[in-house]
């Protein structure tokens, strides 16, 4: 890479633009004092991004601007702009020709521009870095600075060699990795932070989905046995109502065909029967069929109460034996308003109408117990009237009977017939009221069965497909699984499901949100820990290069040293400085806290020892002017041997040289120019007569710094 040309526009004292082309290796820039030339040198600390503006003799921005004069206004910006051939790409921009410019306004803001285009002072340092071109300016050495090196710090010095070695780039990207590190950790605090704070509820909706989980088994296991239920019901009132059918058949039609023989049999004896036997027969018989009905309405009647006291029992069973139907049916009225006033899901009301539906399904529904069995006792007693009733009108037949044989024109055969046929039709009668008594209570069965379906399609929705055959097993089997369904409805009450759907859905996006957060942590710590070693193998890199560099420079250092002073000795030693800060100690008895001094991190630093030829010097303190001019020189130059920049920079660094030392300075910038191209602001003769290009600097009565291009001779003239 090569340095081409430099450009002014308002800089300092160069108010007009002012281009400067570097052709040779060594290019000298002449003129009185007071000319402007070394503004020259400090449009280069400008451009390169130097930020302290006491570093190139001002106070702001605003004093790198031409402040105008009597024949030139003042400019309202400064510029410089420098241009670079970037053939062998050593800067890693993929054009061949690159140029930085920086430009500042009257309101001190800055403007960094790279081939034209505006950006950060951080991207034209990192760039500059790529092409060994630093911050620290080891580059750009001005009058009254040379010994800059020898009066800073070890560790200012050490940054400085940095510099000059080329490592401000593994600088950059060590501190950049630190700022990432710090960024990443603080990332990771966020995180760690955010799972935290979700702990607590994303364990609280574990258990919550722990327990809706449970209600769903146990909503599962009454969906089968509902599903198991309900079939074998489905089957018993199916079969059960085809026997009964069966049953009722014939004993239908024979009281059919027997109604219609007795009426026939009572049509033809009325006429042989005198008129008191036969009417007294039929009263007879009527009272007869009268007392059937009433046996069969009450036994119909003692069939449901009997139903309903075994509704309370099982009931009673159901709450432990200890609600009453009353107060159970009080407490599902209650829990029914509230509910309809609170707007609840609509299947709890339907299951709690059908509670009271259920508690009111007969004729004496809402009775108590002790109701029912006064009932059931009274209707027994009844019972017992008309099998009394029965019996005397049996007699009576009997009685009758014997009268009317005494008689001779009595049809024995039709009569010994209607009489068989009454007895019979009685019989019948009795036993097709036991068979609608019980169709009477399979319809019940029946009502209970439909209702129950009703109730499971509300609780569970649907019912899993079983396949049940139907055994011959006695009813009970069945009422126990009734029981047990009852108990099931009753825990999975107590479990409820209630919102389950959110609390599913709070707790996958919740425990998704977490694993996503745990993702996150494994990756900031696989990119910190990547980060960590990427600091460790830049810091090893810096160390080794560091120490080969302080090696080399060692090697260059001691060379030019003797050079310039005839012999002697020079060398660079790295150091270890601790570093103390004050902090607070602890208080006693009320006391203020005790400042103390602690110990913090140790930083590595250069120090320089030297020894003159012939002299017991041996500390740069005891150097005169002239031996820390020769001595910075040698070191400057050493440092640019080891590592030469693309271009260096010296503003009469050689002033304090006598006609000797002037030779051998010449030499070396000779011995310098193979590797870097130099820009040498001189007085010196000696030094003029190394260049290949000569500048001069004027400056006229309108305080405008002017660029003239001259020959050796006129470069004397000029430089007096």
């Amino acid at each position: 890479m090569r340095l081409k040309s430099i450009e002014l526009s308002g800089f300092k004292s160069f108010a007009k633009k002012t281009p400067l082309e570097f052709a040779s290796s060594i290019t000298s820039i002449v003129g009185p004092n007071g000319s402007g030339k070394s503004n020259i040198a400090e449009s280069f600390r400008f451009v390169l991004g130097e930020q302290s503006m006491k570093s190139m003799r001002g106070r702001r921005g605003e004093d790198m601007i031409w402040n105008g004069s009597a024949a030139v206004p003042r400019a309202g910006r400064a510029g410089v702009k420098l241009v670079f051939d970037n053939s062998d790409r050593a800067l890693n921009l993929d054009f061949d020709e690159v140029s930085i410019e920086r430009v500042v306004h009257r309101d001190g803001v800055n403007d960094y521009l790279l081939n034209g285009s505006i950006v950060r002072l951080r991207d034209v340092a990192e760039l500059l870095s790529q092409a060994n071109i630093g911050s620290s300016g080891h580059h750009i050495i001005s009058q009254g600075e040379a010994d800059r090196v020898l009066t800073a710090s070890s560790r200012e010095r050490r940054e400085m060699i940095e510099d000059a070695l080329g490592l401000t780039a593994y600088l950059y990207k060590r501190e950049e990795a630190g700022r990432k590190l710090d960024k990443t950790a603080e990332n990771m605090r966020e995180v760690q932070a955010l799972r935290r704070e979700l702990a607590p509820h994303l364990k609280f909706l574990g258990a919550q989905v722990k327990k809706i989980e449970q209600a769903q088994a146990l909503r599962e296991d009454l969906a089968v046995l509902y599903a198991e239920y309900l079939k074998r019901e489905q089957t018993y009132v199916s079969i059960t109502k085809k026997e009964l059918a069966g049953e009722l058949h014939e004993p239908s039609a024979e009281h059919k065909t027997l109604s219609e023989r007795i009426n026939h049999l009572r049509v033809s004896l009325s006429k042989k029967l005198d008129d008191k036997g036969a009417s007294e027969l039929v009263r007879l018989e009527e009272e007869s069929r009268a007392v059937a009905k009433k046996q069969e309405a009450a036994n119909r009647e003692l069939g449901a109460v009997e139903g309903e006291l075994r509704a309370h029992e099982r009931l009673a069973k159901e709450a432990g034996g200890t609600v009453p139907v009353a107060e159970a049916r009080g407490f599902a009225e209650r829990v029914l308003k509230e509910l309809e006033a609170g707007g609840n899901i609509a299947a709890l009301v339907v299951l709690a109408k059908e509670f009271l539906r259920r508690l009111t399904h007969t004729p004496t529904a809402g009775h108590s117990k002790g109701e029912l069995e006064t009932k059931k006792a009274q209707l027994e007693k009844e019972l017992a009237h008309l099998r009394t009733q029965e019996e005397h009108t049996r007699h009576a037949v009997a009685k009758l009977r014997k009268e009317l044989e005494s008689e001779k024109d009595l049809s024995r055969d039709a009569e010994r017939e209607l009489f068989a046929a009454m007895a019979r039709r009685s019989e019948l009668e009795t036993s097709l009221a036991g068979l609608r008594a019980r169709e009477e209570m399979l319809k019940r069965d029946e009502e209970q069965y439909k209702q129950e379906f009703r109730e499971a399609a509300v609780l569970l929705g649907h019912l899993p497909e079983t396949e049940v055959l139907f055994d011959d097993e006695p009813r009970e089997a069945q009422a126990e699984r009734r029981r047990k369904l009852e108990r099931l409805k009753i825990r999975l009450e107590e479990a409820g499901l209630g919102n389950s759907t959110e609390v599913l859905r709070e707790h996958q996006e919740t425990t998704e949100r977490d694993a996503f957060l745990e993702r996150e942590l494994q990756d900031l710590e696989l990119s910190a820990g990547k980060l960590r070693q990427l600091i460790e193998e830049l810091t090893k890199t810096l160390e080794t290069r560091f120490v080969d560099g302080i090696d080399k420079i060692n090697t260059e250092f001691e060379k030019f040293f003797k050079l310039m002073f005839g012999g002697g000795s020079a060398s660079l030693a790295i150091v270890k400085d601790k570093k103390l800060r004050r902090g607070a100690g602890e208080a006693h008895d009320g006391d203020e806290e005790e400042i103390v001094d602690t110990d913090i991190e140790v930083e590595e630093g250069v120090e320089i020892s030297i020894a003159l030829p012939h002299k017991r010097i041996k500390g740069l303190h005891m150097l005169s002017g002239g031996e820390r001019a020769l001595t910075s020189i040698a070191l400057i130059f050493a440092m640019s041997q080891v590592n030469p920049p693309p271009f260096l920079i010296l503003d009469e660094t050689d002033a304090a040289l006598d006609e000797a030392n002037s030779r051998r300075y010449g030499d070396m910038i000779e011995t310098l120019a193979r590797h870097s191209q130099l820009i040498v602001i001189t007085h010196n003769r000696e030094t003029m007569s190394r260049a290949g290009v000569l500048y001069g600097i004027t400056m006229g009565s309108d305080g405008v710094s002017k660029l003239l291009s001259v020959k050796f001779e006129e470069a004397l003239a000029v430089a007096k």
